[in-house]
């Protein structure tokens, strides 16, 4: 489970924050209420990720590439 700490909590208690980490323990900085970062454990994965594991979980749509009208003429990119 993540503890969450504040920017300022996690300044103060970085040596013990690292040191928990490195046991295993999660944690979530937040800055003004806000997730800003994550300090865990270091290491390499323990299942080295293979190609088309997302296979047929990803969609694109098939507009993906097409700009919206209205940002299209505010950009300049084809005049209407």
């Amino acid at each position: 489970m993540e503890s969450i700490v504040t920017l300022s909590d996690a300044k103060a208690r970085f040596s013990e924050i690292v040191e928990r980490a490195t046991q295993g323990e999660e944690f979530v900085v937040t800055r003004m209420g806000r997730p800003v970062a994550k300090v865990v454990r270091y290491g390499t994965r323990v299942q080295p990720r293979k190609l088309g594991d997302l296979a047929g979980q990803i969609r694109i749509s098939e507009d993906f590439d097409e700009w919206p009208p209205d940002l299209e003429e505010a950009l300049g990119i084809k005049p209407h």
